[in-house]
């Protein structure tokens, strides 16, 4: 299923939303305009390596200074490895993120944002301590954004399409429903990408995972208005969204 909006009213203009989708697309235009081997150097120097984290020889090696690998916890938030890779992060910010930033205030929701990506990268580098490959992308903070919305707004439907024999189907579900089989694929891939690496290696699954949980526990931490339910004609079942009215 590929998720194409949800359907659900916000109050404010997401500005937070649209600068975070401008700043990777700046960045990601930059890239673009490097050669093969700038854009090598660029990813393993502002990419989050974690071998450099937690192991100080390989960090002495490298010959980085001591703040440059804090930097790099969120200077990686930004960067992308290819159009896919951009064009779905960015696509799926712009479905989830506006209405949580609706939720949290756009400066809270900035600073959310930055906290579930580095706890993403924190739990993908716990996996993997030594690797020296760089990790790159929004996923891990954009997965934070997903789990407050399951949370936030359970009942809100997704238009999705689903191809079928190259037929599209075009269908609405729950969020709760698309949202919790998207966290069930990223945990069974992860799973097996510990047993089999050649077949899932490649995507950061564990930042997925570990964004997605941060989001759902420490939304209600940056939640600036008390969640309440309210009955909304926007529902999936017509019955009750959790969305404050004005």
């Amino acid at each position: 299923m590929i998720p194409l909006q949800d359907i659900l009213p916000r109050r404010n203009p997401p500005v937070m939303t649209w600068f975070l989708i401008l700043l990777n697309t700046l960045v990601f235009f930059y890239e673009l305009s490097l050669s093969t081997v700038e854009r090598e150097v660029f990813f393993k120097t502002w990419g989050f390596i974690p071998a450099i984290f937690f192991d100080p020889y390989f960090n002495f090696l490298v010959g980085f200074p001591w703040y440059h690998k804090f930097l790099t916890l969120f200077t990686h938030l930004f960067i992308h490895g290819g159009w896919l890779h951009f064009i779905g992060n960015m696509w799926t910010l712009w479905i989830f993120g506006d209405n949580v930033e609706d939720r949290l205030g756009p400066f809270k929701f900035l600073f959310f944002y930055l906290v579930c990506g580095i706890l993403a990268t924190m739990l993908h580098s716990f996996i993997y301590p030594n690797s020296v490959i760089p990790l790159v992308g929004a996923s891990g903070a954009i997965s934070g954004v997903m789990g407050a919305y399951f949370l936030l707004y359970p009942l809100a439907r997704i238009l999705v399409v689903f191809p079928v024999l190259f037929i599209p189907l075009f269908f609405e579900v729950p969020a709760f429903i698309f949202l919790g089989l998207w966290f069930l694929l990223q945990f069974y891939n992860g799973l097996f990408s510990l047993v089999l690496p050649e077949s899932f290696g490649g995507v950061a699954w564990f930042a997925h995972i570990g964004g997605f949980l941060a989001g759902a526990l420490l939304y209600k931490i940056f939640c600036k208005r008390k969640c309440r339910f309210y009955r909304d004609e926007y529902t999936f079942f017509g019955s009750f969204f959790d969305i404050d009215k004005p």
